[in-house]
């Protein structure tokens, strides 16, 4: 697992006006939260967030945060955008414990897809069911995403949660739920001819 800085400052003024200011100062409000510590409002550069959220290890790798020379590991929980704008407008952070695992959602990546047999017949369409998945592990085993390899992948057939070849220490808490929640992750399907 990379590791990841990102440098922030304290702030003690909060609320709306505020936050305001901040926006227009070229800066993001931003809380971090969590653990036995109390919420801190902290506030970070607009610039190098806006180029380090483009990158999927912002939204589930563990991140070192540095608050004013102090360091924590922590997790992105929330982002919020402007509508319209390229504006993040703020950020919530979650304070990690190396010793208690987390839940989080990593992104999954299709691989293979084209050279599958149901990639390589014509008239099927292989659907991405699922984008993401929530996943539990202590935060070094966090992986960045979850691989899922389409290979084998004929016409008609179905991939599943439980199918998902998972990296050590990682689980997804779903399946423990019952077979209801084995959900698909991929499907083959024959697309319908254009009816004339």
């Amino acid at each position: 697992m990379s590791e990841h800085t990102i440098k922030a400052t304290s702030r003690a003024v909060e609320g709306k006006g505020a936050s305001r200011r901040l926006r227009h100062a070229a800066s993001i409000p931003a809380i971090v939260y969590g653990g036995k510590s109390a919420p801190q409002p902290i506030q970070l550069e607009h610039e190098p967030i806006w180029l380090a959220q483009q990158n999927e290890w912002f939204y589930s790798s563990i991140l070192t945060l540095e608050v004013d020379g102090k360091s924590e590991q922590v997790l992105l929980r929330d982002m919020q955008r402007h509508p319209f704008k390229q504006i993040i407008m703020h950020l919530d952070f979650l304070r990690v414990d190396a010793s208690q695992a987390l839940r989080t959602k990593v992104q999954l990546h299709f691989m293979n897809q084209e050279t599958s047999p149901a990639g390589k017949t014509g008239g099927v369409v292989v659907m991405h069911e699922l984008t993401e998945v929530e996943i539990s592990c202590l935060p070094k085993d966090l992986p960045e995403a979850i691989e899922v390899d389409l290979a084998k992948l004929t016409v008609g057939a179905v991939v599943h949660l439980s199918d998902l070849k998972l990296p050590a220490g990682v689980e997804i808490p779903a399946l423990k739920l019952g077979k209801e929640h084995d959900v698909a992750v991929a499907v083959a399907k024959a697309s319908k001819k254009d009816e004339k």
